[in-house]
């Protein structure tokens, strides 16, 4: 089964907005096993989207397409596919209602074409919109079969999650039930984690395997389907199980929307330990990643920005012999940094971070040489030279995850 998608609306196709649709939809086919070969924009144009439509109908299985089902004249994307497949416009009560009840509460007039958002074509089954008005709908026709979802992020990945997608599943997989898990890794690059997966992937059938380059990190998505629930899950922790036993050194964590940071602050809510952290090289980002956490004050009291060896001797009492003998840059410092504010703030973990961010050398030592240390608390202090030959801010960020990963590894 192959698909295209048809991302309509003017303001993608100049630019004005970023079409965030399409690669969302074009993931969640891949993973249940529905090719994407072509994707199309197409500007508010009867004559232009009806051209579109009469081309990917032509040499595609499935055809989504996502905007212009909204409530202004150029919202035409029904229009022209019930048009160009001669079938009428039918309307859903209860979308109607929703929208008629809304516009009774709100200090506005209902706009004349306003009952558009709840129409759909005859003999389409019709998905609802949670987080708006503008119906979906999913269409089989002799051709082709048709899915029709709304413009807005929030309302075209709810609606295809949670009503597209069972049809899809079932459509694809013959089985009722599909379901994903997003593992996540840090400190391995998507071509490595390919490369050492490659036994999995190769094999893949159901499960699934997918793997996503994120910001200096990288996803896997497991995707499964079946007749019961149970069966699911039980095929996506048996994929889990043999991913961590080959790369399980670099996972940290589930989830689209997690993170180091909240991994970290999770660990030590969970193990009632406080944290710290004296940052040079970093300038207060993991303190800022933290503090990004909700509830991290439990856990995170404070912390130093030492940027100037002088501020590290005064600040943080790193004996000046330390610094003259050793340098800025080195195992010693990170160690002296991290054992320090730990002492300062009577904390059980610390973390340091020294080195360059570039783009001059320091000390002899190229951008993108760095030490991060963690103090433990056994008493117990680590460090860990790391090189990451990118940009300043790339390095900082890299940094900061290598921080948050120590933190992960030393407390799991």
């Amino acid at each position: 089964m192959n698909a295209e998608i048809v991302s309509v609306g003017t303001e993608i196709l100049l630019g004005e907005i970023t079409d965030t649709s399409a690669p969302y939809i074009a993931r969640r086919l891949a993973n249940l096993g529905i090719d994407v070969y072509f994707q199309d924009t197409v500007g508010d144009n009867y004559k232009r989207l009806e051209s579109v439509i009469n081309l990917a109908e032509s040499r595609s299985d499935l055809v989504v397409l996502s905007g212009g089902l909204g409530p202004t004249e150029d919202d035409i994307t029904k229009l022209v596919l019930a048009k160009h497949l001669g079938l009428a416009l039918d309307t859903d009560e209860h979308a109607l209602q929703k929208i008629n009840d809304f516009y009774k509460s709100y200090p506005m007039k209902e706009p004349t074409t306003a009952d558009m958002q709840a129409k759909y074509i005859h003999g389409a089954t019709v998905l609802p919109n949670d987080n708006g008005f503008a119906v979906g709908m999913f269409l089989e026709t002799r051709q082709c079969d048709y899915l029709v979802l709304p413009g807005p992020p929030v309302e075209m990945q709810h609606m295809f999650t949670k009503y597209a997608l069972p049809i899809l599943a079932k459509m694809a997989s013959g089985n009722p039930v599909i379901a994903s898990k997003v593992m996540r890794f840090f400190g391995i690059g998507e071509t490595e984690l390919e490369d050492q997966l490659k036994p999995l992937i190769s094999n893949q059938s159901n499960p699934t395997l997918a793997t996503y380059a994120k910001h200096n990190e990288v996803t896997l998505r497991i995707t499964a389907s079946g007749s019961k629930k149970a069966d699911v899950d039980n095929l996506i922790d048996g994929m889990v199980q043999k991913v961590n036993t080959i790369v399980g050194k670099y996972f940290y964590g589930f989830g689209d929307d997690n993170s180091l940071a909240k991994v970290a602050v999770s660990l030590l809510k969970d193990k009632k330990l406080s944290i710290t952290a004296a940052e040079s090289l970093t300038a207060g980002m993991f303190q800022s990643r933290l503090g990004n956490v909700s509830g991290v004050s439990e856990v995170f009291p404070g912390g130093f920005v030492t940027y100037s060896a002088k501020v590290k001797e005064n600040v943080l009492h790193i004996p000046t012999e330390v610094i003259n003998d050793h340098g800025v840059v080195s195992r010693e410092t990170a160690v002296w940094m991290a054992q320090n504010s730990k002492k300062l703030l009577n904390t059980n973990v610390a973390v340091s971070f020294t080195g360059v961010a570039g783009p001059d050398q320091l000390e002899g030592h190229p951008a993108g040489n760095f030490w991060v240390g963690i103090a433990l608390p056994d008493g117990d202090v680590k460090a860990k030279e790391f090189n990451f030959g990118k940009d300043r801010n790339e390095i900082r960020d890299y940094a900061t995850k290598c921080g948050l990963k120590m933190v992960y590894d030393n407390l799991k």
